[in-house]
């Protein structure tokens, strides 16, 4: 791969350095996957399967929740020997995650830390990421991404909307963002006058790779077209977006605007990184960490070529395991061998996750997530949808988990208000569940002003 020699530097020099210092075996995993890529799918599946029974044997004796309910089923480790064996283990979902924290951590776990779903697939929940999990997330995507001619250290632009994560620029990593060339826009408030700002910041920093929301980068191109504003010969080599599901008018567009390729990565903070599209166009799953099963309505797998809901084991979380964990995103097994060489299964079909954009009663068009987090920070309410009924009105369904019914109403009224506008009608529903769409699917932002 050709490279700059400050790529070089940061990418040989500057980042190991980084993740040594966190502690993170980034590196070495990172090695390790460009090398198995190309091995067989027998010889994947073979080390995969090797993979699993060390994991299992390991939180069975060390993870309570686990060890409890080997020996609740009449279980042995030994019993869990390859894929199909997992069935002979119930179903981990969010419920069961909240209602199990405590025993679910590894007590020999070290320098774990709470990390938060974004909720726009789902309720939002908290869990715990250990650097073993976090070290092979890293270098997942950092092979992804070489697949496409980029490496650490080549210029980016990030567009990411957790206003969590926003506040999180301390000096420290705005100073490694700087040094690793990697830039941030937020994906909350876009505005006319933020977009052209933010096509002029493409257009000055020329990077190799944008990275973040489909949708994001999809309102950039329409408003880069709708001013004439040419973005096609700024050397970018991929657009990779993740986080939501691509639709195919967005890939359409971006591609043409950018002339650059889209590339898709599907997947989440809970689950992993489950899936990234090659060149030749595949999504391959990372399978020397995660083994995905799809299953039916009634929880049996389904062979490959049918669609059903994603169940992933995530082999790198023995901090605090995910074991055949729910996704609630629909989705196909292949059994197609790709074009581009590598032995890595296909994911296809996917039907994830979808957040829509909201406009603020002044005309400012601001990311669904921006009304998420509003109500994914207050604890007692366990589900929720907000309905953008018109630029004036929104109607918002909350499920009560426990707490005080109208304080947490008011909580809610005063925080989209404060995205919205003050003139907003915030009008709320307290149900006992939520409905899904006709597709199956849910749904927690809907703006009909949008639409």
């Amino acid at each position: 791969m050709a490279s700059s020699w400050y790529t070089w530097l940061v990418s040989r020099c500057l980042f190991p350095l980084h993740e040594r210092l966190k502690k993170h075996d980034t590196v070495a995993i990172f090695r390790q996957l460009e090398q198995s890529q190309w091995q067989s799918p027998q010889q994947l599946e073979a080390a995969q399967q090797q993979r699993l029974q060390a994991f299992i044997r390991r939180i069975s004796t060390e993870v309570p929740y686990y060890r409890d309910l080997l020996t609740r089923l009449g279980l042995k480790a030994s019993d869990i020997q390859s894929r199909a064996d997992l069935v002979k283990l119930p179903f981990l979902d969010k419920a069961t995650i909240r209602a199990h924290s405590e025993s679910l951590k590894n007590p020999q776990a070290t320098l774990v830390r709470p990390f938060t779903t974004g909720g726009s697939s789902g309720t939002p929940l908290t869990f715990l990421l250990g650097n073993e999990r976090i070290s092979h997330d890293v270098a997942e995507k950092w092979r992804a991404t070489r697949w496409w001619g980029v490496d650490i250290g080549d210029k980016e632009i990030v567009a990411w909307g957790s206003p969590i994560e926003l506040n999180k620029q301390d000096k420290v990593k705005i100073w490694r963002d700087k040094l690793f060339r990697s830039h941030l826009i937020p994906a909350f408030d876009l505005t006319e006058a933020k977009m052209l700002g933010f096509i002029e910041q493409i257009r000055a920093i020329q990077p190799a790779m944008l990275f973040g929301y489909p949708s994001v980068f999809h309102l950039i191109a329409k408003t880069a077209q709708q001013h004439d504003i040419d973005l096609t010969g700024l050397g970018i080599k991929v657009v990779f977006v993740t986080s939501e599901r691509l639709y195919p008018y967005q890939r359409e567009l971006i591609e043409q605007v950018f002339r650059a390729p889209v590339a898709n990565g599907y997947g989440g903070r809970d689950a992993g990184f489950i899936a990234h599209q090659c060149p030749a166009g595949s999504m391959h799953l990372s399978v020397e960490d995660i083994i995905v099963e799809i299953i039916d309505r009634d929880g049996n797998p389904l062979p490959p070529g049918q669609s059903g809901e994603i169940v992933v084991t995530h082999l790198a979380t023995s901090d605090f395991p995910f074991v055949r964990y729910r996704t609630g995103d629909i989705a196909a097994l292949s059994d197609k061998v790709c074009s581009c060489g590598r032995g890595l299964p296909v994911l296809e079909n996917i039907e994830g996750r979808s957040t829509d954009f909201v406009v603020a009663s002044n005309g400012t068009m601001m990311h669904g997530l921006a009304l998420i987090y509003v109500i994914r920070e207050l604890h007692g309410i366990s589900n929720f949808k907000i309905v953008q009924e018109s630029l004036t009105h929104t109607r918002v369904q909350l499920v009560l988990e426990n707490g005080d019914a109208p304080a947490l109403a008011d909580k809610v009224r005063h925080g989209l208000t404060a995205r919205l506008g003050a003139d907003v009608e915030i009008s709320i529903e307290w149900v006992d569940q939520i409905a899904a769409e006709a597709s199956g699917k849910y749904r927690y932002v809907i703006s009909k002003v949008t639409a």
